[in-house]
């Protein structure tokens, strides 16, 4: 296996080595290829698994290629470990927070690292089954491991094999790519594919990025008692999103105990002679110079588009990935791609829901279309922030006239209840209209709220209809159906208002 398969799975303890048996199995023969292929795909992360597993279903007969690990970032080094670090990290600050709700916690709260990684790793070995080679053989999946390579526009090679096809989907994902900093290639540093093979806690823990996984995993480290100094480039932390939701965001962490610093791209990084790594920001208003003793840089990824032999499929590609039109086809149009590779969105579900939609297109003529997925996303930080669709910003830039309607958490009595009521949520409407076109949420379950309003903006429902849904009390979804009812005393206009008085008065 690949370097990096193999730091993935370090240490190589019971559960590593059962993640191995499901995602890698050793000593795995693949089949021997059919004559043809209604569908071949390349690549076995999200995208690769959701397109061979419903092509399958349906009928098809199929085949996946993976190089690495089934199940791919988000298994193995993505999604699943970080969010099982997490977990243990708002436990340990519940814990540390515990007397505000009453409960005496003696002794303090002291977090026993290694228990850590080791719960992330069971429970990413326990959900490996899902993504297993065992699985998809038994769905009727044709599974080979290996590399895949394009030998003309209708087969590809793996293994010594030559693999036919009808239609082919190219998910091979994206990967960790660090950015140019000075000295940074001089010196040993953590990705997010070898950050989850940690055993020791550092004493000091670096982070170059402001994104997802930057904010996570500095909280995340603060939280377990690291001293975090999280670097961002000067446009700050998570630069896309609301800014009065990074604000609060902000806040938490800082008080998690993350030091925030500027200027990532004009760091210049070196090694000490004891091992630990100095970043330098040589600056005369906003200088820093500091220690620490691991580095993780959370900003950079690159397509992996090396050994498919794309020149020879007639497969445009770039810097940022494959090249597909709106159907999701690439340049030769018996072949698509879906996931990372190929999408500004780089997230497991957007992943998910393009595969589906290419299976609809490849195989029955479909007509989805990229542009009409409506993706939303959450960075699962404490409190996390959630976002679908526009923002004021964006709005403007796309002359999309909009009203706004905010919810406080402050004004949910669950969310006063539970001790969260720092956060809010935004909808944005077309002005004069319920139409919802997009939403902002930073709460503690921020998450599971925004799946609501991108279930309104898939199907069309208003923001005034969502407040005729009865909703459970109390519950902090009821913020969705305060908002709607902000939207409807709208329409209570002066002189409606006027109308109903005059009624009233005539029927008292």
């Amino acid at each position: 296996m690949k370097s990096q398969q193999i730091e993935a799975l370090q240490p190589l303890d019971a559960h590593n080595q059962k993640l191995q048996s499901n995602v890698h199995p050793e000593n795995y023969e693949n089949p021997t290829a059919a004559d043809k292929y209604n569908l071949v795909v390349i690549g076995g992360g999200t995208a690769g698994l959701v397109a061979a597993s419903i092509g399958a279903g349906l009928g098809a007969r199929v085949a996946l290629v993976e190089r690495s690990l089934m199940g791919g970032d988000c298994l193995n080094v993505g999604c699943v470990p970080s969010k099982g670090i997490i977990s243990s990290a708002r436990t340990a600050a519940a814990v540390r927070n515990a007397g505000e709700f009453g409960v005496k916690v003696h002794d303090g709260v002291s977090v026993d690292f290694p228990a850590v990684m080791e719960r992330m790793r069971k429970l990413r070995s326990d959900i490996s089954p899902h993504d297993s080679v065992k699985r998809f053989n038994d769905l009727g999946v044709d599974v080979f491991l290996g590399q895949a390579s394009f030998l003309d526009g209708s087969r590809v090679e793996v293994g010594g094999q030559k693999l036919n096809f009808t239609k082919a989907v190219i998910c091979t994902g994206a990967r960790a790519s660090a950015p140019p900093i000075k000295g940074l290639d001089s010196v040993p540093y953590l990705t997010n594919e070898t950050l989850f093979s940690l055993t020791e806690l550092p004493r000091r823990f670096g982070v170059i990025g402001g994104g997802p996984i930057g904010a996570e995993m500095a909280q995340s480290f603060a939280r377990f008692g690291s001293e975090v100094s999280l670097i961002t480039s000067n446009r700050g932390l998570m630069p896309e999103e609301d800014r009065e939701a990074v604000a609060m965001v902000r806040k938490h962490m800082e008080k998690d105990g993350v030091h925030m610093l500027l200027g990532a791209h004009e760091l210049e990084v070196s090694i000490n002679p004891d091992g630990s790594i100095r970043l330098l920001h040589d600056e005369a208003t906003n200088g820093y110079d500091i220690e620490v003793d691991q580095l993780l840089v959370a900003v950079g990824r690159a397509p992996n588009v090396e050994g498919l032999g794309l020149e020879r499929a007639g497969v445009e590609y770039s810097e940022k990935g494959v090249v597909i039109n709106d159907s999701f086809q690439t340049t030769n149009r018996r072949i698509y791609a879906a996931g990372d590779i190929c999408s500004a969105y780089q997230f497991t579900h957007a992943a998910d829901f393009m595969a589906r939609s290419v299976v609809k297109n490849a195989l029955f003529k479909g007509r989805a279309k990229h542009s009409s997925l409506i993706i939303p996303w959450s960075t699962y930080t404490s409190p996390e922030l959630a976002h679908v669709g526009l923002n004021p910003e964006l709005a403007k830039e796309q002359g999309v006239e909009i009203d706004t309607f905010t919810q406080p958490m402050s004004g949910v009595d669950r969310a006063i209840l539970e001790g969260e009521t720092e956060g809010f949520i935004k909808v944005h409407v077309k002005k004069g209209t319920d139409q919802i076109v997009g939403a902002t949420i930073v709460s503690t379950h921020a998450g599971d709220l925004i799946g609501a309003v991108s279930i309104a903006m898939t199907h069309k429902i208003g923001l005034g209809a969502i407040a005729n849904a009865i909703h459970p009390y109390p519950t902090q979804a009821e913020a969705l159906r305060k908002l709607g009812d902000l939207y409807n005393r709208t329409k209570l206009t002066p002189f409606i208002a006027g109308i109903f008085k005059k009624w009233l008065q005539w029927t008292r």
